[in-house]
Formats: structure tokens, C-alpha cells, sequence
């Protein structure tokens, strides 16, 4: 040290760190900024973007349906929403609760109203509650307070929007059934997007959270047709995700096509009329528990040279218009708590039932056609018979007494006579043989089933609406598995003419009759005509299909049913996979026309005695041709009224017809839960519908007349 002046100069170490250091954090700077400019900054441009873009679905119109004669039955129609917009209130509490009272002497809502949160448009919480949930999730979207409100309200709301900043009136499209509770069965209703399904719509290009998809009927069924397809539009939005400005494409949506029916509206409220006149009728005067004796029925008509549907009424039913804007949950609750008459159920295609002696036609196609029998041929019918019930074939058996509904038996009978008086003795003796009057065990079960199948029964027949059920033709095997016993000769004898173990839709029983009708094609039955366009062009016509001809062998293989049908569904090969494959044998046509005849008698006077609808289904100068059925059943239901009593069993009651005898062009099933003998109950209400048809087809030729 020189005076007092420290010379020593800093460490070449410590100089060097520094610079290391300065160094080393001036590259770790460079690499950062390189590392958020050049490797990630795409990532980070990417995230900005999409930040400030949002995209914004924008909904299809959904198409519209028509029946058969241009009347529109669904439609869209407008519906008003006041929405609130959080962050464009004003800023004054004062002057945001004027609002609010405003907006609640207008719409009913209340203020301050607090409650569980639910889905938009479900009341039970005020205007309060509400905007705050909007706030606090996405304050520059506008939230609903009252939904479907009437359209004056909506525009004294509208025209005073500048009065109160952040209310607005919002126009949303809703289904209108214009045919109501008439058609909803077939038609059905919308619901939301439930979460089960909301991946796969979104998928597709739904909003879960604002679209609605098809729930039931023709409306689930043709959802795809329906819907179209949403558009899409980019728009620049700020930080609090207020919309800016639009910016980029847009893709226009897609309007969904709409459809034409096979249904007559005017033949569909002839057939619930009758329908629901009769349930009535049967309800007041026979009811023995206090509860309707009828919870349930259902008509339907249908063109036996076509397929098509003509009407399909299902009794109870439900006003799908409640369903329109949103889904009232006690109203729902409602129909489901509805467990005899099930009204959220289509009882034509997705309801079983013993057909009783409906199914008679079955075995007598497979009676003659196997040469069981000869048609002249005569058996006796006592009024009752004794066999031994055998399990197996060495079996001793156990005697049981098979009766006709006739007590002292209708003596001598041969075939047309005994499918005209609906004789079951005879039924049993051919079905299941008897002693050496019928030997060999007659028809037997599993030719039973042959013919049954090709028929239409045990398997679904395609048509065109959702949840339709197969039915059960059963056979040895199937009371092994579900019951673990073997079949008895007492199977035999109650499948032949419809009991025991049988059961059908009644479309299942109108297709066996519109089967004898045409002469051996079992046709496709559907709902849906056409497909339009939005300018009502057709783009897709359903032509009339044959599924099977049973004269060209009952053994169709499985490409070749429907092969010319397009649009007959998968399922209906399908559900038939379990049939086997039979030696080939084909239906005489002689066959055929021998059940004709018995259906004819069954409705006029046969031989000495009338036939079992003679005296209640009589047409007016045309000659028609049907089969009454009494199927006796023992439900749950049944069971818990106490209505099962051996012996005294209750019964459905059941009718089937078609007209003109000699060309028929009209065939239809009437059914009643519960309606006891089906040539009192449902022969006259079919007899009504026919009718109607026949008197609206003589208006219709009538208006093509000059004038």
C-alpha cells in the first residue's frame, strides 16, 4: 500500500467468473427467447388465435313431415326466449332491478327466486338466480330467463330493449305436431342431447348444449334424414369473450329433408275414434275392479298389396306438443307411472300378446300344405277331448282335457267350416294329432313354427319406426332353456291355436292375414313414402318390397330376403338367423285360397251356423273376409287385479280382416287388452274403420269428377 491507496488489483479469477456469468446467463437468455420466438412461438401464435377466434355453430332447420295427402303434420314454428346478457347491464343496482321487476310483471318470472340449478328453460328459479349463473360462467352470452313466452309479450320486450340495456328477445325454431296426440306414437318427440350420446353428435356437428335429437318414433327413426347438417362461422371475440366482429368462411348449414307418410290423417282419427269409443264402451260396462278393464288397444290398417301403412293408432297415448320446447318432468313422470297402459309405449309394434285364434291361420297353411289333413275331410268336435300329456315319446302321460269354446262342440267339421267357426277341437286334432283320427301328431311343432315364421312372426318385419319387438314362436328347445322342462303334446296343442307359449305384435297378426290377402307375399310394411327436399322434390321414393313369397319355398335364404328392398333394414335378416334352413316347400296357391274362403265365412253365414263375426263386422255392399281371436293371458298385471283364475282365464280380444273379399286392398288388425271375445269386442270397431275407408275413398273419387 502507497499512501494509504490500496494497488492491488481484483483477482484475474473473479474477473473471469463475472464475465462467465454475464456470459453464461446472456446465451441462457438468447436460447429462451430463441427457444419462445422460433421453436415454440407457432404454438403460442396457434393459442393466441384461437383465443381471440371462437367458433360459433349455427343450427339447421329441421325438416318437416306430411301424410299421405299433402296435410302437414310437423312443422317449425317460432318460439321466444328473453335473454339476459350479464355484462350489458347497466351499472347502477338501482336501474338493474327496475329491469328485473319489468322483466317479471311481463314473463311471470320472479326476481329473487332461489333453487337447485337444472337445464336452460326449466322454471324454478328467478331472473336473479339465473343472470348470476350467466356471470359467473360466460358474462357476454346471453342466458334465457323465460322461455316459449307468448309472441306480444316477446315484442313489447323487443320494442323496450332500449330502455333496458342487456335484455334481449331471442327467436328459436320449435316442433309444432300439428296432428297432436293423434299421431304421436309414430311420430314422437324431440329431447336433448342426453350425455350418453353428446361425443358422437358432436361429432357429427351438433351442440349438445342447444341441439335436440329424435326420442321415439318416426322422428328417432329418421334422425339422420331430419336434421341436416349445422353450419359453422368464426368470430373474433375480446378477453371477456364479447364478440368483436366475423371474420373468415362461413359454412352454411344444411336444412334437414323432410318426409311424406303412408298415413291417411283422416283414416288415423277414424281408427283412435273407434278405437277409443270402444275402450270406453268396454270400460263402462264391464269393469269389475273398479280400474278400467281396457288400459290399453290398437287398430291399424294397412294396404295388402303394398305395405303401406294407412294408420296406426295406439291407445293410450301422450300429447307430444308438451314435449316441444322442453320435457316436463311430472308430466313424464306421469306417462311412466302409467304401468297398465304404458302410453310412452307403441303398442302396435313394441308390445307382445298371445294372438289367440288369429294365429289359427297359421296352422292352416301348414296343415294343408303338408296334407295333415284333406280340406273335406271330416273330424268331430265333441265340445272336449282327453290326451295323454306326454313329455317324451315313451311316456305314459298324464290325461288333460282340451274344450272348444263352443261347450256341446260343433259336430262334424271339415276345414273351412272349422276355420270359419274358429272350432278348436278341430285345431287340436290337426295340430297336434289325435289317436288315429289325426295320426302322426299331426302338424307338430316344428312345422308349426316353418310356417309361422314365413308368415311374419317370430322375427321383425322392418318397419320403418323404432323399438319394434319379435315376438316368440317357440319350440322344445326354447322351454328347455328358459324353463327346464321338455315339451309336451299340451304345447303342441295350445301353440296351434295361439296360446301357450306364443306371443305377437299386432302388426306381426295383420302381416299373417295380409299375407293370405295377396296371395303368399309378405310385403314390407312402412311408414314413410318419400323423401323431399327442401322444395318438396322427391329424393328418395320407397317403392313397395317383398320381403318372401311363400309360394317360392318357405326356406328364403337370408341374402336373398328383401333382396330388392333397399331400405329394408339388416335386422329383419337377422332376427330370422335362428330359423335353420327346412327342406324347401313351397305354398300352393291352392292352399291359400282354401284359407280365404274359411276367412270369408268367418263372416258370413257358414254351412248351418254363422260364422264367428258374421253378426259384428258386416260391411255395406262389399264382401270382406277376416278371423276373430279370443287370447287368453295371465300377466303381471293380470296376476295382481286377481283376474287369473284357472279355468276363467281373461282374454284379449282380437280381429283381423281384409276387402274386397275378391281384391283386397284394405287389411286391418283390431286389438284389445283385456277386451274378452274378439268377435264382440274389436270385430265391430274394425268393421267401423273399414268402412271409413271405403266411404273416404268414394269422396276422394268423387273430387276427381268434373264438375
Amino acid at each position: 500500500m502507497r499512501g494509504g491507496i490500496d494497488t492491488n488489483p481484483i483477482p484475474d479469477l473473479r474477473v473471469w467468473l463475472t464475465y462467465a456469468s454475464i456470459g453464461g446467463l446472456l446465451v441462457v437468455f438468447i436460447f429462451r427467447l430463441y427457444q419462445l420466438q422460433i421453436l415454440q412461438g407457432p404454438d403460442f401464435v396457434t393459442a393466441a388465435t384461437d383465443n381471440r377466434l371462437e367458433t360459433v355453430n349455427v343450427p339447421a332447420p329441421r325438416g318437416v313431415i306430411y301424410d299421405r295427402n299433402g296435410s302437414l303434420l310437423v312443422r317449425n314454428i317460432p318460439s321466444f326466449n328473453i335473454d339476459v346478457t350479464p355484462a350489458l347491464l347497466p351499472d347502477s343496482q338501482a336501474e338493474i332491478q327496475a329491469i328485473y321487476r319489468k322483466l317479471s310483471e311481463l314473463t311471470g318470472v320472479p326476481v329473487d327466486q332461489p333453487g337447485e340449478k337444472a337445464a336452460k328453460c326449466v322454471p324454478g328459479r328467478g331472473i336473479q338466480q339465473l343472470v348470476d349463473e350467466g356471470a359467473s360462467i360466460a358474462p357476454y352470452d346471453a342466458w334465457p330467463i323465460a322461455c316459449n313466452v307468448d309472441q306480444t309479450i316477446a315484442r313489447i320486450i323487443e320494442e323496450d330493449s332500449a330502455d333496458m340495456p342487456g335484455v334481449s328477445v331471442e327467436t328459436l325454431p320449435v316442433r309444432d305436431y300439428t296432428t297432436g296426440s293423434l299421431t304421436s306414437a309414430m311420430i314422437g318427440y324431440l329431447g336433448p342431447i342426453y350425455t350418453a350420446v353428446a361425443d358422437r353428435f358432436k361429432s357429427l356437428g351438433f351442440d349438445p348444449n342447444r341441439d335436440k335429437i329424435g326420442y321415439s318414433g318416426i322422428e328417432l327413426e329418421y334422425q339422420n334424414v331430419l336434421a341436416g347438417r349445422n353450419g359453422v362461422k368464426e368470430v373474433e371475440v375480446d378477453v371477456a369473450g364479447q364478440v368483436i366482429r366475423e371474420v373468415g368462411t362461413v359454412t352454411q348449414p344444411l336444412p334437414g329433408n323432410s318426409l311424406k307418410l303412408t298415413i291417411d290423417t283422416r283414416l288415423q282419427a277414424a281408427a283412435e275414434s273407434a278405437l277409443q269409443s270402444r275402450i270406453d264402451f268396454m270400460n263402462r260396462g264391464f269393469s269389475v275392479t273398479g280400474e278400467p278393464r281396457v288400459p290399453l288397444g290398437v287398430v291399424i290398417v294397412m294396404n295388402p298389396q303394398t305395405g303401406e301403412i294407412l294408420a296406426m293408432a295406439s291407445l293410450p297415448t301422450y300429447e307430444n306438443n308438451r314435449m316441444a320446447r322442453f320435457i316436463p318432468v311430472d308430466y313424464y313422470e306421469q306417462l311412466a307411472a302409467d304401468t297398465r297402459g304404458n302410453p310412452l309405449v307403441d303398442h302396435a309394434v313394441a308390445s307382445e300378446f298371445p294372438p289367440g285364434s288369429t294365429f289359427k291361420l297359421t296352422t292352416s297353411v301348414g296343415v294343408l300344405n303338408e296334407h295333415v289333413v284333406t280340406p273335406n275331410q271330416i273330424l268331430t268336435d265333441p265340445g272336449k277331448i282327453t290326451i295323454q300329456n306326454q313329455y317324451f315319446p315313451n311316456d305314459p302321460g298324464k290325461a288333460k282335457d282340451f274344450v272348444c269354446w263352443k261347450a256341446d262342440g260343433h259336430g262334424n267339421v271339415d276345414f273351412v267350416h272349422g276355420l270359419a267357426w274358429s272350432c278348436n277341437v278341430y285345431f287340436y286334432k290337426i295340430g297336434g294329432g289325435y289317436q288315429n283320427e289325426v295320426p302322426n301328431g299331426g302338424l307338430g311343432i316344428e312345422r308349426l313354427g316353418w310356417y309361422a315364421r314365413e308368415l311374419g312372426y317370430g322375427g321383425q318385419l322392418g318397419i320403418d319406426v323404432p323399438n319394434e319387438e319379435n315376438g316368440l314362436i317357440p319350440d322344445p328347445e326354447y322351454k328347455r332353456i328358459h324353463l327346464g322342462e321338455s315339451w309336451s303334446t299340451g304345447d303342441t296343442y295350445n301353440s296351434v291355436v295361439g296360446q301357450g307359449f306364443v306371443s305377437a305384435t299386432p302388426l306381426q297378426v295383420l302381416t299373417s292375414a295380409s299375407t293370405i290377402a295377396n296371395g303368399g307375399k309378405v310385403m314390407w310394411p312402412h311408414i314413410v313414402s318419400d323423401i323431399l327436399d327442401g322444395e318438396g322434390n322427391t329424393v328418395q321414393h320407397f317403392d313397395p318390397c317383398v320381403l318372401w313369397n311363400l309360394t317360392d319355398g318357405i326356406s328364403t335364404p337370408l341374402d336373398e330376403i328383401g333382396a330388392n328392398c333397399p331400405n329394408v333394414p339388416d335386422s329383419v335378416r337377422t332376427s330370422r338367423e335362428q330359423w335353420g334352413t327346412p327342406d324347401a316347400h313351397n305354398v300352393d296357391p291352392s292352399v291359400i285360397k282354401l284359407v280365404q274362403e274359411g276367412m270369408h265365412d268367418v263372416v258370413v253365414l257358414s254351412g248351418d251356423q254363422p260364422g264367428t263375426a258374421h253378426n259384428y263386422a258386416q260391411l255395406d255392399n262389399i264382401s270382406s273376409a277376416g278371423k276373430t281371436g279370443t287370447g287368453e293371458f295371465c300377466d303381471r298385471e293380470a296376476d295382481a287385479q286377481g283376474l287369473c283364475q284357472p279355468g276363467a282365464w281373461p282374454t284379449h280380444g282380437w280381429y283381423v280382416a281384409y276387402a274386397p273379399y275378391d281384391n283386397p286392398e284394405i287389411v286391418a288388425v283390431g286389438f284389445l287388452y283385456n277386451g274378452g271375445e274378439g268377435a264382440v269386442s274389436a270385430a265391430p270397431m274394425v268393421a267401423q274403420v273399414m268402412d271409413t275407408y271405403f266411404r273416404l275413398k268414394a269422396i276422394d273419387v268423387a273430387a276427381t269428377l268434373p264438375q
